[in-house]
């Protein structure tokens, strides 16, 4: 697929191959009773076919698979439980729908090129290229497009609520967007260091990854001013805690929360949205690039132009 920067939104749908997603919608978070080992495994692969089938008849662009839980207070996996969930699904998704755009979410290198051999187009890494030293010279060797995400999250800031789920607290920043846009500028420069080209890069300024919720509300509002790093701009604020804490409702109840937060985003100069609820927030993003970029309708059958 080829992507168009500035013509209008483009939807990446989440693909959760875990059993503990913080929005319960993991693919692999109900196993077939009885199921064990190879059965296990290809019924969450089948599972995960069947969600991308609905994504991308909804409007979605890209797949995004995801092998650990990245939600506040989540336990890390093993690299090799991770290439457990991950590889499988990528594989049946390729097979299944092979001109789709799959991403795999993972900060492990090994994780990445395990999944990139199986079929993935593009590196999604919550760490931005900081947590594997590994991660950039991948992503350089393999010409990929590479997602590089701000990230502060630590264990120690989170607070918990049994019914919103965790949040962060007490995080300190001198300035807002611009120590976000001063990092995001230092993991460009560990990519261009190791060769990655600056037209592979998309930029993701982390909605909910070691921020408030105030700060989260904030960085939407300034979104903008992060175009100045002359790349695309990705956000991920679907079904997170500061729409939760925001309006008082759990995971599986923030879809209009999520709506405004898209259009918002949107309008601030966000080029790909990530969410959990793809048919809703897919017409979101139309209705607002009308609005916004005066794009074109959608075709007749509901398909994008």
């Amino acid at each position: 697929m080829t992507f168009e920067w500035g013509q209008r939104t483009y939807v990446m749908g989440i693909i959760n191959a875990t059993p503990d997603s913080f929005s319960g919608d993991g693919v692999a978070a109900a196993p077939e009773p009885g199921a064990r080992g190879d059965s296990e495994t290809e019924a969450i692969a089948a599972r995960a076919v069947e969600q991308a089938r609905r994504f991308l008849a909804d409007g979605a662009d890209i797949l995004d698979v995801g092998g650990e839980s990245t939600r506040p207070g989540s336990v890390p996996v093993t690299t090799e439980e991770e290439v457990a969930r991950v590889v499988p699904v990528v594989r049946a998704l390729r097979s299944a729908f092979g001109e789709a755009t799959i991403s795999v979410d993972t900060y492990r290198a090994a994780v990445a090129a395990a999944a990139l051999a199986a079929g993935a187009d593009w590196i999604n890494d919550v760490w931005g290229l900081r947590m594997d030293p590994d991660m950039a010279a991948l992503a350089a060797e393999r010409g990929c497009p590479v997602v590089i995400m701000h990230n502060r999250s630590k264990p120690k800031d989170v607070a918990q609520e049994q019914r919103l789920g965790g949040r962060y607290v007490g995080i300190r920043y001198d300035d807002l967007l611009g120590d976000i846009a001063r990092e995001l500028t230092e993991q460009m420069e560990i990519a261009f260091a190791a060769g990655v080209r600056e037209e592979r890069i998309i930029l993701d300024p982390g909605v909910g990854f070691g921020k408030t919720v105030e700060q989260n509300v904030e960085l939407l509002d300034r979104l903008r001013e992060l175009k100045s790093l002359g790349r695309p701009l990705l956000i991920g604020p679907s079904r997170k805690s500061f729409i939760g804490y925001t309006l008082d409702l759990p995971p599986d109840d923030r879809v209009e929360g999520t709506a405004a937060a898209v259009a918002i985003g949107i309008d601030r100069g966000a080029d790909i949205v990530r969410v959990h609820d793809v048919r809703a927030i897919a017409r979101v993003a139309r209705m607002t690039d009308r609005i916004v970029r005066r794009a074109a309708p959608a075709q007749p059958g509901g398909a994008p132009p």
